[in-house]
């Protein structure tokens, strides 16, 4: 059995977005706010995984505007390299080897 979440980006009250977790193996659904919360639900459905999770799908409403993905794609850069900073520097994904292509 895969496990598979999917975090589907929404308009939000007041034009902000938000983050809808879902679980589809059990059809758990968590909103998340900002990517702090992001992480913490995701770690909190992955224990009935044993931390195990095989893909996060990422998907977005129709009515989500190109300004609120622009400062979604930021935040998670700078989320991303403060796990970086906090990893000694460490990328948290591996780069493709070119001569592995």
């Amino acid at each position: 059995m895969a496990v598979i979440f999917e975090a589907k980006v929404c308009v939000n009250e007041g034009d902000n977005w938000l983050i809808e977790l879902k679980d589809t193996v059990d059809g758990k659904i968590m909103l998340c706010n900002n990517l702090e919360e992001l992480e913490a639900n995701i770690e909190a459905l992955g224990e009935d995984y044993g931390g195990h999770i095989d893909e996060v799908k990422w998907l977005k409403e129709d009515d989500v505007s190109e300004i609120m993905m622009d400062d979604l794609r930021l935040k998670m850069a700078e989320h991303r390299e403060k796990i970086e900073t906090d990893r000694g520097g460490e990328a948290i994904t591996p780069l493709v080897n070119e001569e592995e292509q």
